[in-house]
């Protein structure tokens, strides 16, 4: 992956859990880090992320069909997905593809806070579903 490659991890960009519409993860979540979060609805979603230094928690609420409700429907409330911030998300999605990883997206799509994101199917990561991320350039 990384290793001598044209891309790299650049950080951890955030880590996501998923939830229905029980409040509770929200509020407790508000009270611990002392901040407001970002907020951005989705298909079926609403995104969440709560700033902790360089990187993010993100809450993803349920709010109608969708793949968060399919998420809670077989796995119930939990960790959905890591993501990592790379320096160059159209290489890392190359390289991945070239070593044989199965790939969610094949190409970059636009996520949330004006960023590109694709996500890795968690067969390639033992179970884990790893979402790539690239910040905006301006």
């Amino acid at each position: 992956m990384p290793i001598d490659s044209a891309w790299k991890i650049v950080g951890l960009h955030h880590v996501a859990f998923a939830h229905g519409d029980d409040p509770a993860s929200d509020e407790a979540l508000c009270r611990f880090i002392g901040i407001e979060p970002h907020e951005e609805t989705g298909p079926g979603f609403v995104e969440r992320m709560y700033g902790v230094g360089d990187a993010y928690i993100q809450t993803l609420e349920a709010t109608g069909d969708g793949v968060v409700q399919r998420f809670l429907d077989k796995r119930g409330p939990g960790l959905h997905h890591v993501a990592f911030a790379v320096d160059d998300l159209e290489a890392a999605l190359e390289d991945l593809r070239g070593q044989g990883v199965r790939l969610v997206d094949e190409h970059p799509r636009p996520g949330g806070m004006g960023t590109r994101v694709a996500f890795v199917h968690p067969s390639g990561f033992g179970g884990l579903l790893v979402e790539l991320v690239e910040h905006a350039t301006d």
